[in-house]
């Protein structure tokens, strides 16, 4: 954390200093809100949910090497007392980024934005110091959070922002202005909040109405809704993507045996050929947008092509393949599931099972589609069929068995449902023959990663 004084944190956030004897003490370590991250000279935010309250952890956060506590009640340890911990650590960390001297990037998208942080965050550690966001920290709460571990010497700070309704990518915006924003497409994630995709969209292009005339707007030139933001933006905008008129874009794609992309990389008189150790055809478009972000950040393009060629995603249950010792290979793909994500998935099941080998699909129900959910669950399970996926197993309730059944009336033979996730593995013991590939995939909330993680150990 940019270092400040208690006096200024309890001025900052509007809050006062209680039991705190030395107000011009320094905090120097970043902010958390679970006492079991907490480091010598930081804060601990003392959050109140539904199961815990951080008020109750003081103890921990102070043996830990906290300075003081972020607090709405006293308990007896040095605190600065606010109204509410969630809104004061906003309040903080816009004034850490105030300070800040490095440049923001944000990325928002309704799939990719964890993948693309992880490849941005690697070339760009090639070219200077990175603070970026921790696993998929992107909402009120983890993108504070996320500023708060900006350093004063950090070169580049890489942020992922989360919508679940309109405003809220603005109200990020207000706490760290990004100087670079790239949005990656525009999805039926989170339809059921939003209602259409259109709203979606609304709320995604906040990131590029929040640019200045300095900045620069990264877009999706393949997504029509993302090329229709352009107009909403002061900024310079740069294309990414397959389209000719794209200033960062891919030529001459191919995918290999894994459903790894092979492609050309043009920006501006450069070019050069890229092969990504990633899987998943999806993880072209997110390759693309990585780049143009970095070469918008100063990154040289010969040093873009080489991470490109070597870079791998550093945040786990997304398309993350495990060749077991047994000759079976499990894709665990379980960390979140939207209709588009489930259908690249699915692609590249077929791909990497193209060669002769059985291909079982786990596919658990997506959640947050409103109104549209069972259409498209029965869309999923009519692209089972259509790909020739040789096993279906939908995993959760009445939706993912209307999945299992489109997928059935669509040629399917071999369907099977499961009510959890707990009779997953009993399914596919029963299948497996040595030589399978097994996508596992499913909303996080459906706790398949835990079944993937499983089946890679059995096996």
């Amino acid at each position: 954390m940019i270092s400040m004084t208690l006096a200024e944190v309890a001025q900052t956030t509007g809050g006062h200093l209680d039991g705190i004897t030395d107000p011009l003490r320094m905090v120097t370590a970043p902010t958390a809100f679970d006492s079991r991250n907490v480091t010598a000279g930081g804060l601990f935010a003392c959050l109140e949910g539904a199961r815990t309250d951080g008020h109750e952890y003081a103890a921990d956060a102070f043996a830990a090497g906290a300075v003081a506590l972020l607090a709405s009640r006293p308990t007896g340890f040095p605190a600065v007392i606010v109204d509410d911990v969630v809104t004061a650590m906003s309040d903080l960390a816009r004034e850490v980024a105030a300070r800040y001297t490095g440049t923001v990037l944000a990325i928002t998208g309704s799939a990719g934005k964890t993948s693309t942080k992880d490849l941005l965050t690697q070339i760009l550690q090639r070219h200077g110091k990175v603070t970026a966001t921790e696993r998929s920290f992107n909402n009120e709460l983890g993108f504070p959070h996320t500023v708060l571990r900006v350093e004063a010497d950090t070169d580049f700070l890489v942020l992922e922002m989360g919508a679940r309704g309109k405003g809220h990518i603005r109200q990020l915006a207000q706490i760290a202005r990004p100087a670079i924003g790239a949005v990656l497409g525009v999805g039926s994630a989170h339809l059921g909040e939003f209602g259409t995709k259109e709203t979606i969209a609304e709320a995604k292009r906040e990131l590029v109405e929040a640019l200045d005339t300095t900045g620069t707007a990264i877009l999706n030139a393949d997504d029509p809704l993302v090329r229709a933001m352009a107009d909403h933006t002061i900024a310079e905008v740069l294309w990414f993507g397959t389209t000719a008129d794209a200033d960062v874009r891919a030529e001459d794609v191919t995918q290999d045996a894994q459903a790894r992309a092979n492609f050309t990389l043009r920006y501006n008189t450069d070019a050069a050929p890229v092969q990504l150790r990633v899987v998943g055809e999806h993880h072209l478009t997110n390759a693309l947008a990585a780049a143009a972000l970095a070469l918008s950040a100063g990154v040289p393009f010969s040093v873009v092509v080489d991470i490109l060629n070597d870079a791998t995603l550093l945040s786990g249950s997304r398309m993350e393949v495990t060749d077991c010792a047994d000759g079976v290979t499990v894709i665990n793909d379980a960390f979140n599931a939207s209709p588009e994500s489930v259908a690249a998935a699915l692609r590249s099941l077929a791909a990497i099972a193209a060669d002769d080998r059985p291909s079982i699909a786990v596919l658990g129900e997506m959640r947050e589609l409103g109104d549209a959910s069972p259409g498209l669950h029965q869309e999923i399970g009519r692209q089972v069929a259509d790909l020739g996926i040789g096993q279906l197993i939908t995993v959760g309730g009445p939706n993912a068995e209307l999945m299992a059944a489109a997928a059935r009336e669509a040629g399917s033979a071999d369907v099977a449902h499961a009510t959890s996730k707990d009779e997953v593995l009993g399914l596919l013991t029963d299948a497996l023959c040595g030589r399978d590939v097994v996508l596992i995939k499913g909303a996080n909330s459906a706790g398949l990663f835990e079944t993937a993680a499983a089946l890679s150990t059995q096996h």
